[in-house]
């Protein structure tokens, strides 16, 4: 059978507007985040237009969402950890990458606004760790930015915080349950995760979990009782992150097509069940959007020191938004090498395609000599 297309800018767009639609029914009951939530609904019809507007005038298709990497530090040594094995988070300072200012932040999701960008993930390192750059991009209150965070640094001042700027929203990440997330990410760590996430509870603030899912966990994550956990918890957004193999040895535990497959008709079952909840899932089913959505076609990755990347597992670079800004970016030629020679839908067994194929995407940049 053949399998049914789909336009990308559609169903991202749609996709987009009925997240918005669940968070605004999901806070009803809170006036603050309601209001909020609304004047989010409102302005993210109009960034549509300006993608819309921005390809039409000068060609070029911006994604929806960012991902960004504003630490180079972080207070946890979690195994497996994409950042640290990247280069992005290093505890020697003499050996981390530059990082751009905050003011060079804040002009660059400015810019992000201005062309219809919605979101962009922060993340790190710790981006908590960074909080003077956290107070300047709260400030482009066009811009949604979830906080992928291990969530032990929210205290009182984060609170306040957080309080005051809704659009900063925090998705504290676990392994699931209290033994995994310890095992990874250190002792009492899934304690501290847990005080966290009841002082945002008691603030009545709209916040998240992200779980990173792999071939040995993912059934019982996306379980019933697991999410009425997450949802006593106070969670109302469920990010669930493939697992890419990133030290030798681990290739087990990253997903195989059939794993995704499965996954998504879970999540599709978990959506209908829990109204009160969102469950986003990433990569999720690339196939059925003709591969990745890494290099701009739906996001890309900036590093600390501005790197236009195609995405975190895939650190390779060619320019620089600090230098150029998110419109020249969009346009570097590696990102636009790897969407015409259509490596974006290279075979690969499960989890980032672009990861597993890092050689070819390396040559592009620095072609070898014949």
């Amino acid at each position: 059978m053949e399998q049914v297309k789909i336009d990308l800018a559609t169903y991202m767009n749609g996709s987009i507007s009925r997240i918005m639609a669940k968070a605004y029914k999901n806070v009803l009951s809170n006036p603050r985040e309601a209001k909020f939530a609304f004047r989010m609904q409102q302005l993210f019809a109009k960034s549509e237009k300006r993608r819309k507007k921005v390809q039409e005038k000068e060609g070029i298709d911006v994604p929806p969402f960012l991902i960004s990497s504003i630490s180079t530090t972080c207070n946890l040594h979690c195994k497996g950890c994409y950042a640290r094995s990247n280069g992005i988070a290093n505890d020697q300072e003499t050996e981390r990458k530059a990082t751009m200012t905050p003011q060079q932040w804040q002009q660059i999701f400015t810019e992000a606004a201005d062309m219809g960008i919605n979101f962009s993930l922060l993340a790190g390192g710790e981006p908590m760790m960074r909080k003077d750059i956290l107070e300047a991009v709260a400030k482009v209150k066009d811009m949604i930015f979830p906080i992928f965070t291990n969530g032990t640094l929210i205290g009182p001042s984060y609170i306040e915080f957080l309080s005051k700027h809704l659009n900063m929203v925090p998705i504290i990440s676990i392994e699931g349950t209290a033994m995994g997330t310890d095992e990874r990410r250190g002792q009492g760590v899934f304690k501290r995760a847990m005080q966290s996430m009841e002082q945002l509870k008691q603030e009545d603030l709209f916040f998240g979990t992200s779980i990173t899912v792999t071939t040995e966990n993912y059934k019982m994550v996306t379980s019933s009782e697991f999410i009425d956990q997450l949802r006593s918890y106070g969670c109302k957004i469920v990010f669930y992150i493939e697992y890419v193999p990133t030290e030798a040895g681990t290739e087990h535990l990253a997903f195989s097509d059939e794993h995704v497959a499965e996954m998504e008709q879970v999540l599709e079952a978990r959506r209908e069940e829990y109204e009160d909840i969102i469950f986003l899932s990433f990569p999720g089913d690339e196939k059925a959007l003709g591969g990745c959505l890494a290099s701009g076609r739906g996001f890309f990755h900036i590093g600390p020191d501005g790197s236009a990347e195609p995405c975190p597992f895939s650190p390779f670079s060619d320019s620089n938004v600090a230098e150029m800004g998110i419109r020249q970016a969009l346009q570097s030629p590696l990102f636009r090498k790897i969407r015409a020679a259509r490596t974006l839908g290279w075979e690969h067994t499960g989890g980032c395609t672009l990861f597993e194929h890092r050689d070819e995407i390396e040559e592009m940049i620095s072609p070898r000599l014949s």
